[in-house]
This record gives C-alpha cells, structure tokens and sequence, in this order.
C-alpha cells in the first residue's frame, strides 16, 4: 500500500517545500482523525451514562487534542525550517504551549466533576459536603504545582537550587505569615471534622449566635439575628465552644422559660396556668404538649420551668418572647402573685442628726 504513494511523491521529494507539507499534512490528517473518528466515539461513550458531567468533559477534551496537534505540527515545521540552528527555546516554548493547554483543560474538568459532586447526593457519599471544598481546594494547589514543575523541566531549570531556596522562603514565609497558617489549618480541620455546615445555627463561646453563611480556609462567616455579618477567623473557632442548634437529630429545639410565684399558690392551678398558656403558640410543634416543672423552693418563690418544642433554631427568638408574654399575662388574669426581691432597711442612726436635750430625755 506505502509503495503507491511513495512513487507518487518521489518527483516531488527534492523540492524545498516537499518536507514542510508533509509535515502539514500529518498535522491535518491526525486533526481530521480526531475529529471525525475519535470524538464521536468518545461522545457515544459519554451518551450512554447519565449524568451529564462526562459529556461536558469530552466537549473540553476536543480542544485540547486539537490545539495539541497544532503546536506538535507547527513545532516539527518550524524546527525543519530553522535547520540546522534548531534553537532549545523552540521546544521549551511548544512544551510551554501544551502545559497551558492541559492545565487548561485538567482545571475545567475538576471543576465540572466537583459540581457533579456537590450535587450527586448519596451516590457520593464518601465525600462530605462540608469537606468539598478542601479537595478542590487540594486539587488546584497540586494542578499548579504540576504546572510549575512541568514548566521549568522545559525550560532546562536547576530544580534542586529551586527547591532549596523555596525551603528557606518557606520558612521565612512560615514565621511571617503564622497567623494565617494556623487559620488555614484549622479551616481544614473544621472541613474534615464538619462540627458544623452552611445554613446552621451555631454559637461560639456562649458568646456569637448566627447562621453559618459561608466556610472559607481562612474564616467562617456567620448572619446574627441583627442582620450582621460576623466574620470569625477558623484559628478562634479551632479553640473555641461550638454549640451546634442544628445538628440534632431534627431540626427541632427546646426553649425553656422560667418563673416564680408566691409561697402558698397552689401549686396544681399554677401547672394548669402555665400550661394552657404555652398551648397554641406559634411556631412550635402541635405533636408534643408543653412540659411544666416545679423545678425547686427558692429564696422568696416557688419556681416552674415551661418547655415547648420549636420547629427550628432560627424561630426560637420569636417563641420564646411569645411564651413569656403569654405566661405573665395567664399569671396575672388568674390573680397569682409573681414575687420579687424586697429589703426592708433599718437606720440605726441618721447621719448628722444633733443628739437629743438631756431635759428632754428625762421627761
């Protein structure tokens, strides 16, 4: 079959354009191989599944192989051209080329399998919302340092002094930047161990309260019930409480509301009050009635918790104002005393008072 086309080119071997246009001719053909041949195999592949994640990757991967084939092409033709000087830069920047290429087109690809993860659900369960973005994060950091080192390997660079100097910047860097190091590592750690995920209310220190809005590597930030954006560096958070309303088994919370009445009211009708006063409420579950406890005999007081079941964290505010209202206004409709602090004060003697006359003592 080759000895056809070899007599067919042998008059035409000696002239000075014959080995550039072979050479444009292989670059073409293999271009027209992939795109009529190797494509639409990979796109029948892709077809079958069914997610669309691996279509949107064979549509990038197109690209990729045609410029490929391009920079290979025109680095043959310029390196025959430019006979016999063929400088080295000319391969370290086709090689350069291919690196941006790929990367190109390794860094679109992560991104569009990671979406596919974020929203794959159960199917992927072994990788954890919360922890998703610490392995794109993983991803890029080792996608560049590939392209790092892929790009000085064409260039001829001395990558022992390289990575010698990098280790004492490292270290200087380190020392420089210790605070935002320990956020960062703890930001991995909150990623990994997930004592909390975007959209809970948590509390930190028995001190900050809000919905988590956002989990960077450096900081979280949460929304306060004032409409505030907190930001929070992850290294505070590593060493703080965290207490989480929202990771319970549901949604649901308790919300407690204390109060005293006076010695001698009955303690039966007080249950009573305080009970069909917590029925009702808004935002609290209507499958469990209010629990009413004689919690203890205080200093001047008989002293009752009420507990309801909120729907969510983000309700309790509103419920237990409303709970309160509701119990100091029962309490005093029915005429049960709530009692407060009194001290009665004796004055032995009023300061600056002239002593009483002696004649008048003894009359």
């Amino acid at each position: 079959m080759m000895e056809p086309i070899r007599s067919l080119l042998e008059p035409y071997r000696g002239h000075p354009l014959f080995h550039p246009a072979i050479i444009v001719l292989i670059m073409l053909g293999a271009m027209a191989l992939v795109r009529m041949v190797v494509m639409p195999v990979l796109r029948r592949v892709a077809s079958r599944t069914r997610g669309r994640s691996d279509d949107l990757v064979v549509d990038r991967l197109g690209p990729a192989l045609y410029l490929s084939l391009l920079i290979i092409g025109m680095d043959r033709l310029a390196a025959f051209l430019l006979l016999p000087a063929n400088p080295p830069w000319l391969h370290s920047t086709a090689a350069t080329l291919g690196v941006f290429v790929w990367g190109r087109f390794a860094m679109e690809a992560g991104g569009i399998v990671f979406r596919a993860v974020h929203h794959g659900g159960a199917k992927y369960a072994w990788i954890q919302p919360a922890s998703l973005p610490l392995f794109q994060f993983t991803y890029k950091v080792a996608l560049v340092a590939v392209g790092s080192y892929l790009l000085m390997a064409a260039w001829h660079v001395n990558l022992a002094s390289w990575l010698a100097s990098a280790g004492v910047a490292g270290i200087a860097v380190g020392f420089a930047a210790k605070d935002t190091l320990a956020n960062f590592i703890s930001g991995v750690f909150i990623l990994m161990d997930a004592p909390y995920k975007v959209g809970d209310v948590i509390i930190i220190d028995d001190v900050t309260r809000g919905e988590v809005t956002d989990i960077g590597m450096r900081s979280t930030r949460l929304l306060t019930a004032d409409n505030v954006e907190v930001t929070v560096p992850n290294a505070v958070i590593g060493n703080a409480k965290i207490v989480n309303e929202s990771s319970g088994p549901t949604l649901q919370m308790r919300v407690r509301a204390t109060v005293g009445v006076a010695y001698g009211s009955d303690i039966d009708q007080v249950r009573e009050v305080l009970a069909g006063a917590a029925r009702g409420l808004p935002g609290v579950s209507s499958a469990e009635e209010p629990i009413v406890r004689f919690t203890g005999m205080g200093e001047s007081s008989l002293d009752f918790a009420v507990l309801v079941l909120a729907d969510n964290p983000r309700s309790r505010p509103a419920v237990a104002d409303e709970l309160n209202t509701r119990i100091y206004k029962a309490l005093g409709a029915a005429g049960i005393p709530i009692p407060f602090p009194q001290r009665d004060i004796w004055v032995k003697e009023w300061p600056g008072a002239a002593p009483p006359a002696a004649g008048k003592a003894e009359g």
